[in-house]
Formats: C-alpha cells, sequence, structure tokens
C-alpha cells in the first residue's frame, strides 16, 4: 500500500450561504495545471443548500468536507490552517474563482525563494454575474519601500509554516480583511507579488467588505494592537489651529453644531485621543483664548497667536513652529506635532488615535487621513478634457487617487522645526469612513451634519465595533 504523502499546496474554502457561487469556486481549484493539492471545504453553519452543494463532491479524494456551526471567518481559518498538511496555504472565498495557473505560478515562486513568506497576485474585478468590470495591477512588491497597503485577505499564498509562527490568524476579531495578518506577518517575512490577474474577485452587495465603518474600526483597532508591541511611543503634541470671529468674521468656531460649539468637537475628540500628550489651541482671537480656559481649564492649553500669523494664506508651518516653540519651553518632549482643524467634527479620538499608531507601526514621516477615489477623473489641457485616471479596463494600484479627509496632519517634530513642507518625507495614511471625512464648508454640509448628529442621538448610527 502506498503512503500518503503530504499535498504541496492546501486551498480552503470558506463559505456562508453560498450555493449561488460555491460550485463555480471549488470547480475552478479542480481545473489547476498544478495538482498537488489537497482542497478543505468548510461550511460556515450555512442555512441555504450550500451543504447539498458540497456533497455533491464528496467522492473527489482531493477534497476535504467540514460542516460546523457558525464560528465566523477568522475561528474557521484557523480551522483550516489546523487541518491543512499542505507546504502553503491559501484562502479562496466561496464567492471567487481562480484562474487555472493560479497555484503553479503562486507556489512557484514561492519554491524558487525560500526567504519569501507570502505571495499574491492581480485580480480581475468582476460583478454578481461573473462578468470582468476591470483589472486590478498591485504595486510590483519586490520594490515597496512602504508596507502599508496589504495583500488580499484571500487569494494570497503563504508559507505554513510561517503562518503558524505568527499565531496564525486573532480570533477576536469576527470582521477580518487580511490587514491583521499583514502587519504581524511583514515584520518577520519578506513578501511578494505576481502582476498577473489570477483570480476573479466578485462585488457585490454581501461582501464583508460592504460595511465599511465596520471594517476600519476593526482595522484601527488591529493597529492599535500591534504599535503596542513596538518600542516606540510618540509623545504628539495637538495643534488646533483657528483664526476666530476678531480676525475672520466668517469663523465657525463658535457656531453650534447639535447644541455645541464647533470648536468643542475638534478639541474634544484631542482630549480623548489616548495618543495625544497635549492639546494647544493657537488663535488670536481673546474670546476663543476665554472660551479654551473657561471650558477646559488647563486640560486644553490656548495659545495666543500673532495675528500675522492668521492672516488669510499664511504658511501653516509657521504657526506649527510657533506652537512647538511654546510647548518646548515647559520642558515637554514632542516627538510629533499633530495639527487639527475645526471643520471636521466627525473625526474622532479613534481617528487620531491611528493616525499616530500609523506613524509608530510603519516609522513614516508624516500621516493624513485619506478616502480612496473611485470615480473618473480628468484634467484640461487647453483643447478638451483628458482623464487623468478611468476606472475602466485597467486599475493600476500606483496610479491610485486619494483624497485627504479629516483635516488632521501628524508630522514628526524635527520635519515642523526644519519648516519642511506638510505633509513631508514619508507620508502614511488612515483612510477614514464617510462621516468622519465630512467637512463643513456649505449650509448643505452643515444640514446633513446636523442629520447625522440627530441620527447618533437616536442611537442610529452604523455600528461600528470590532
Amino acid at each position: 500500500m502506498t503512503e500518503k504523502t503530504d499535498p504541496l499546496v492546501s486551498v480552503y474554502i470558506t463559505s456562508y450561504n453560498y450555493e449561488r457561487f460555491i460550485r463555480e469556486a471549488i470547480e475552478s481549484v479542480l481545473a489547476q495545471t498544478l495538482q498537488d493539492f489537497e482542497l478543505i471545504v468548510i461550511d460556515d453553519g450555512s442555512t441555504d443548500n450550500s451543504r447539498e452543494v458540497i456533497e455533491t463532491f464528496r467522492g473527489d479524494p482531493r477534497i476535504i468536507p467540514i460542516f460546523q456551526h457558525n464560528k465566523g471567518l477568522n475561528v474557521t481559518n484557523n480551522i483550516a490552517l489546523r487541518a491543512a498538511r499542505g507546504r502553503y496555504v491559501m484562502r479562496l472565498d466561496a464567492d471567487d474563482w481562480l484562474d487555472r495557473h493560479a497555484l503553479e505560478v503562486l507556489a512557484g515562486m514561492l519554491e524558487r525563494e525560500p526567504q519569501v513568506g507570502l505571495v499574491f497576485p492581480d485580480y480581475y474585478l468582476v460583478d454578481a454575474g461573473g462578468r470582468i468590470i476591470e483589472q486590478v495591477r498591485r504595486h510590483n512588491f519586490g520594490e515597496v519601500t512602504l508596507l502599508d497597503q496589504p495583500a488580499h485577505g484571500a487569494c494570497t499564498m503563504i508559507r505554513r509554516s510561517a503562518l503558524l509562527e505568527v499565531g496564525g490568524y486573532d480570533e477576536t476579531f469576527r470582521c477580518q480583511d487580511g490587514y491583521g495578518l499583514w502587519i504581524r506577518f511583514i515584520e518577520h517575512f519578506e513578501v511578494r507579488n505576481v502582476n498577473l490577474p489570477l483570480f476573479f474577485y466578485r462585488q457585490h452587495g454581501n461582501n464583508l467588505t460592504t460595511n465599511e465603518e465596520r471594517v476600519l474600526a476593526t482595522r484601527s483597532e488591529m493597529i492599535r494592537r500591534r504599535a503596542e508591541t513596538r518600542a516606540s511611543n510618540l509623545q504628539v503634541l495637538g495643534v488646533i489651529a483657528v483664526r476666530g470671529p476678531s480676525v475672520d468674521p466668517y469663523s465657525p468656531a463658535f457656531r453650534l453644531l447639535g447644541g455645541k460649539p464647533l470648536i468643542e468637537w475638534t478639541i474634544e475628540a484631542a482630549l480623548d485621543a489616548r495618543k495625544v500628550a497635549r492639546v494647544l489651541v493657537t488663535t488670536p482671537d481673546p474670546d476663543l483664548i476665554a472660551h479654551v480656559g473657561a471650558r477646559y481649564g488647563n486640560r486644553a492649553i490656548a495659545l495666543k497667536r500673532d495675528p500675522k500669523l492668521a492672516t488669510p494664506n499664511t504658511y501653516l508651518g509657521d504657526t506649527l513652529r510657533h506652537a512647538l516653540k511654546d510647548a518646548e519651553t515647559t520642558g515637554m518632549r514632542i516627538d510629533a506635532v499633530l495639527q487639527l482643524s475645526i471643520e471636521s467634527p466627525f473625526r474622532a479620538a479613534r481617528h487620531i488615535d491611528s493616525a499616530v499608531e500609523v506613524m509608530e507601526l510603519f516609522e513614516t514621516d508624516s500621516v493624513i487621513g485619506v478616502r480612496p477615489e473611485t470615480d473618473n477623473f480628468y484634467r484640461h489641457d487647453g483643447a478638451g478634457l483628458i482623464p487623468v485616471r478611468q476606472t475602466i479596463g485597467l486599475r493600476l494600484e500606483q496610479e491610485e487617487i486619494y483624497r485627504e479627509v479629516g483635516q488632521m496632519r501628524l508630522i514628526k517634530r524635527a520635519l515642523v522645526a526644519e519648516g519642511e513642507g506638510i505633509p513631508a518625507g514619508s507620508v502614511g495614511h488612515v483612510v477614514l469612513d464617510q462621516r468622519a471625512s465630512i467637512k463643513l464648508m456649505s449650509r448643505y454640509d452643515w444640514a446633513v451634519a446636523e442629520l447625522l448628529v440627530a441620527a447618533l442621538g437616536r442611537g442610529e448610527a452604523i455600528a461600528s465595533q470590532p
């Protein structure tokens, strides 16, 4: 009797109520050009006919079916990891499918490059019916120096020994987009990618990533936990620069939002942030100085700013240097300066903390809040509009466009002191949800903000806990 040998690759499919798609996912694995694999299919307590579909494959010796009560993605990932026998492990989501060469190409790279622990491909974005929308091409990760854009959670091939070494998946999170594993993994192993589209990512209304606030809140918590393991503990000075009505009659600092002056939304977010050591409000307006002192005492310091530093179009770097020098006269150690503006009232303490933790984790010089832009963009060259970026056909990660939002800029102290442009150096980012990115510039913005405050008061906010 021939002894059964371990396969080269363990592919596992996690499925919850995906009877509509799972057959295509399974068949895409069975049709691979590399046949040295096992396929673990885990049904996570589906209530549809997924089990019946999976059972039709039971006679195939390459397939290991597992049926369980609903446990969530990360617990299921670890169940698959414990069951896997392959040298390499890859998750395939039940609503996606593989190009027939995927295992051969990805396993081939890991076989050739033993120092690499993880490899991932480009992909096709498809609609619910399986029609290709566009091809997404990632950076060349052999050249990337700032590893803050993770591999996909699925269709990434990982050395099983490396995955076990970093502890597998963190089961305290039910919402997982691969980010938590990524930030642990890159501290220990090299990562690579291949710029070939080797899987088909289906975009439809039931995807986990459609709940953006929950995903981003989970990502922030993952960053926090990882940053806590690092020796870095930045001392951050929060600087809120406000002209005030005495300089700018249109200043909204005292305008009420939800019954509270607008400036207090930003001051209180900064005070609630765990990573901000001191909050300083710099303004030439005597009424604002008096208000901050009366409302917050020594918790937030009001600094009188020279009116010349508060005129329109004045370089903000001069104001930040002035605030930095004043704070350092008290003997405070300052590693970074956080510049906040008051027109983004829903940028909260957790967003501020995430910015600091991104700087600690990735050792960047600056960090800003952003929103990825998915629309088409054009510029006028004098003869008409020409595309800057179009989301049609081929989408290149290196050409992705991000809009700065949240009015928060975190800058290393040395760059502020030296008068460098803001932001400067290597610039990291925190993706903010739509609510946090709102900036109050028009009557429409204020009306939306009041509706959001009312909804928050009624407990109608989208759940954002990990």
